[in-house]
């Protein structure tokens, strides 16, 4: 079986692939349990200084899957679910490394968190970048409330997550969601080369900034993954919950009841 999310160590580098393109790199729990244990792993590894974080395929993440939402029993149970979400959040905003997203087709749900978590995000012009868990009457997770606020401000933010609105690369860029749009084909080696430079300048001194840039924010991404963790699991037992995940199965419009 072809693993979930395959991780390539090389001297100072690191690279996170997520590895299920038949489905665009949409996660189910166990997915999300692997990636927050490998990002803790690498965390802890001092010889690394630089990862990136790609999508196999057609995708960067499609999100969470929302197939396996269906089943209340399955592998998406949303109490565990939650908890290594918040791990993976906290682990990728306090890594003493520098991380980028290298991002091209869909950064959908959770996969636009995780991509916006990144220190740099590079995006194609034709990506879809859409924190649109709204569809599915869901909430923002993976720390996206927190993310999106640090990138875009509160109020863009509320809007960004009201509408579900899909980005272009272009777009994205330019409210500061993403730090480069790139041609289409070019964000991994736009990256790669990012990552070249990052490390023949002095990583230490950067890894430093960023540790007291993001210092005070601990304590605030904390609070929102608590908040995020309680939200999620009324949202799942809502009406328009299961609504939108039959209609988003079923390729129709949900009728939203506000229940």
């Amino acid at each position: 079986m072809t693993k979930q999310i395959e991780v390539e160590v090389e001297g100072r580098l690191a690279t996170v692939t997520f590895n299920q393109p038949e489905v665009m790199n949409a996660m189910d729990g166990v997915m999300m349990k692997d990636l927050a244990d490998i990002v803790d792993q690498l965390k802890n590894n001092s010889s690394v200084h630089v990862v990136l974080f790609r999508g196999a395929g057609r995708a960067f993440s499609a999100g969470g899957n929302v197939k396996a939402m269906l089943d209340p029993n399955g592998p998406m149970k949303m109490e565990d679910v939650m908890v290594d979400l918040s791990r993976l959040a906290l682990a990728m905003y306090s890594m003493p490394q520098i991380t980028i997203a290298s991002v091209h087709g869909a950064a959908a749900g959770l996969g636009c968190s995780i991509a916006i978590a990144c220190d740099v995000v590079i995006a194609e012009e034709s990506s879809k970048i859409a924190m649109n868990f709204i569809g599915i009457g869901l909430v923002p997770d993976g720390g996206g409330h927190f993310f999106l606020k640090e990138r875009v401000g509160t109020a863009r933010a509320k809007q960004l997550i009201w509408s579900g609105k899909v980005l272009d690369g272009k777009s994205a860029m330019q409210i500061g969601l993403v730090d480069e749009a790139v041609a289409d084909g070019e964000a991994w080696n736009t990256a790669q080369q990012r990552a070249q430079v990052i490390l023949h300048s002095p990583t230490a001194s950067m890894i430093a900034s960023k540790k007291i840039l993001h210092a005070e924010g601990i304590a605030k991404l904390e609070q929102v993954l608590k908040l995020e963790g309680e939200a999620q699991l009324a949202m799942r037992l809502t009406t328009d919950h299961r609504e939108g995940v039959q209609a988003f199965v079923g390729k129709r419009k949900p009728n939203f009841t506000g229940q």
